[in-house]
């Protein structure tokens, strides 16, 4: 399990979370809805973990939608702090570039 997505969930389930502007954007573009990715939160698996990236430790996150179709989820924490977690963004995995599961790049 991913200890950087274990501590989003926890944020995620007292409700510590934010979305970023280019998330809105992405999920606008991508017909997901904000409440779809924080209700998938609990379920998501790790699919790659960053957590020495510049802007804080952050996660890529398979999580599926209101129809059950699989979105990912980059989820983070500002770099210095442990809450909230931040949607950075999220949209409809590529069957070109992953496997069937979603959890592989190709």
């Amino acid at each position: 399990m991913s200890l950087i997505l274990t501590q989003i969930q926890a944020l995620v389930a007292k409700g510590e979370v934010i979305i970023s502007e280019l998330a809105y954007d992405r999920i606008a573009e991508n017909d997901i809805k904000a409440e779809e990715i924080e209700a998938g939160a609990a379920q998501a698996v790790a699919v790659e973990e960053y957590p020495d990236f510049h802007k804080g430790p952050s996660v890529l996150a398979l999580q599926t939608d209101r129809r059950g179709e699989p979105i990912h989820v980059v989820w983070g924490m500002r770099a210095g702090t442990s809450s909230p977690a931040v949607v950075v963004t999220a949209y409809r995995p590529d069957p070109m570039l992953w496997s069937e599961d979603f959890r592989r790049r190709r």
